[in-house]
């Protein structure tokens, strides 16, 4: 049996991202437009506790646990990228960017932490020491995301580099300072997106094997690491979240992936206010749900893939300039059994 339900203290504006605890599958993070990190136990009592607030100086952008449950790393429009201690309250700038930070992102394997910059930068830091390191892009980030093995970085010019976290952990090590080092580090491979237009988001498969990645324009496109001829034939991309109105196609932005960490399988989420679940192997939609009030601005698994956290946030496909009270929403979903398996997949 599948269930649903609202978070009852909800941000005041636009949510940037939604990320689970790695060993917790009811604590939950949430960033916001309107300047704050909420962290909640989502089943501590009906429609989840609010369990602590972190301000910030600017609309946070991204969020991401690191080491353990209680710490976390934030940043946003005001170029800082941020430890927060969730036991005390504490924050701790780690860097700071020339200009706003969109996402951050961090490798438990490799126990580096990489934030992406609207400056052209990556900003790599090695947690287990105070040695971090500037690597420069040819232009801005706008969504990063690693596997076990490898960073992706998908950029504004609909350029992707796809990093060896080895390279860079070695890169900061013989950076051998705690100080902004500008290192050379060369992608692993350097792809144009298979789509025609700007990339929104990326997400890594947790199998390492490769990538999804989604367009302004309607589109997910699905791709794998290795780089032979016969792998590389086997991506594809599609179209989704569009809608006919008035027997008009209606395109929309797919402003989120995510995928299942036990089935393989992923969800995108569109500004029509739909998400989907896809099986990227066998190429089909595994279901749709139920439209929510809003677009969908981000979404996040659990670590056990018992849960799927949605942020719904009205954006300009819902033609609102201003944020009325009450349209803001963070849904959590438990899923049945079988609800994310994929074709062909049995239950154990």
């Amino acid at each position: 049996m599948s269930s649903q339900f609202e978070l009852a203290q909800n941000p005041t504006e636009h949510i940037s991202a939604v990320k689970f605890a790695p060993d917790s599958s009811t604590r939950l993070l949430v960033s916001s437009w309107d300047r704050n990190v909420y962290l909640y136990d989502t089943h501590a009592e009906p429609g989840g506790k609010l369990l602590q607030k972190f301000q910030h100086r600017a609309p946070v952008l991204d969020i991401c646990f690191g080491r353990d449950d209680n710490e976390a790393f934030s940043c946003g429009v005001d170029w800082d990228v941020r430890r927060l201690d969730l036991n005390t309250g504490e924050q701790t700038v780690l860097s700071s960017h020339q200009q706003g930070v969109r996402n951050v992102i961090f490798s438990s394997k490799h126990n580096l932490l990489v934030s992406g910059s609207w400056d052209c930068t990556l900003h790599v830091h090695d947690l287990s020491s105070d040695n971090w390191a500037t690597i420069q892009l040819p232009s801005k980030c706008f969504s990063l995301s690693v596997s076990p093995s490898k960073l992706v970085v998908a950029m504004s010019t609909r350029m992707l580099h796809i990093y060896q976290l080895s390279d860079l952990a070695q890169a900061v090590a013989q950076s051998n300072a705690p100080a902004p080092n500008i290192v050379q580090v060369n992608p692993w491979q350097q792809r144009e997106s298979s789509m025609k237009y700007m990339t929104r988001a990326v997400a890594c498969m947790p199998n390492d094997a490769g990538y999804a990645s989604s367009s302004i324009e309607g589109r997910v496109a699905v791709e794998w690491f290795d780089p032979s001829e016969a792998s590389q034939s086997r991506k594809y991309a599609f179209k989704c979240h569009r809608q006919t109105v008035d027997g008009q196609d209606i395109v929309y932005p797919v402003h989120a992936l995510a995928f299942h960490p036990v089935h393989g399988t992923f969800a995108s989420g569109g500004g029509d206010g739909v998400v989907a679940l896809w099986d990227g192997v066998h190429k089909r939609r595994i279901r749709q749900y139920q439209k929510f009030p809003a677009s969908i601005g981000c979404m996040d698994f659990s670590g056990d893939g018992k849960y799927l956290a949605v942020g719904v946030s009205p954006g300009f496909e819902d033609g609102m300039d201003d944020m009325p009270d009450g349209v803001v929403k963070v849904f959590i979903r438990e899923l049945g059994e079988t609800e994310a398996m994929g074709k062909g997949a049995s239950k154990k």
